[in-house]
């Protein structure tokens, strides 16, 4: 009778070991999956040209806040980019259009020296001010595959195209005027947040999470 107690005790006890052990394994299972659904926002720029994606840095937190928030209040919507070189810049957000406009305020400058003016890097424009401080609007996007590197330390570069660079190219290579305004408007139609799991990013844009 005492070895049948000691052996159902016994019974009892590995079933809640594998039951516990099972439980752990299920919530560890869980929180990776949890992990690999976590999704990340994405600035899509819809314009004539097609679409450019860009993902903000959060190295560069005013001018990230600043973008999102302008994005969110539908902004960026029907503005055109005003200034376009090949092998330069495109550039726009300048509601009036002329590259002399914004929202009325500046954000003040972080410039990162390990943020680079590379091939599709996302700047902010500005006027000459000691302080660098950006205009609160107006961006460019990098179109020189090697890079514009004689803007690094005197702009704030606070995000990167991670899709979307054949249409910058596409875009850089419009027949401008004098003033290297496009002779026909490129219009950015829509600006708005998307969101991807880490796996969508790396299978869409190739683009790994820093």
């Amino acid at each position: 009778m005492i070895i049948m107690k000691k052996i159902s005790i016994a019974s009892i006890l590995l079933l809640f070991a594998l039951f516990l052990t099972n439980s752990c394994t299920k919530d560890e299972d869980e929180k990776e999956d949890d992990a690999s659904e976590t999704k990340y926002e994405v600035v899509k720029i819809q314009t004539n040209y097609g679409d450019i994606f860009i993902w903000l840095y959060d190295e560069t937190p005013l001018h990230k806040h600043n973008f999102d928030s302008l994005t969110n209040a539908g902004f960026y919507n029907g503005l055109i980019f005003h200034r376009v070189i090949n092998d330069f810049v495109i550039q726009g957000g300048d509601p009036l259009g002329t590259g002399s406009g914004g929202p009325g305020y500046k954000i003040d400058a972080e410039i990162n020296s390990n943020l680079k003016h590379k091939y599709g890097a996302v700047g902010a424009a500005r006027d000459n001010n000691p302080l660098k401080q950006s205009n609160g609007s107006q961006f460019y996007i990098v179109e020189n595959i090697d890079g514009t590197h004689s803007l690094d330390g005197d702009y704030t570069v606070f995000g990167e195209t991670i899709g979307g660079l054949s249409v910058v190219s596409t875009i850089a290579e419009v027949p401008t005027n004098s003033n290297d305004k496009p002779i026909t408007d490129v219009v950015m139609t829509k600006v708005v947040h998307v969101k991807y799991t880490a796996k969508e990013l790396l299978d869409k844009f190739g683009f790994t999470i820093p």
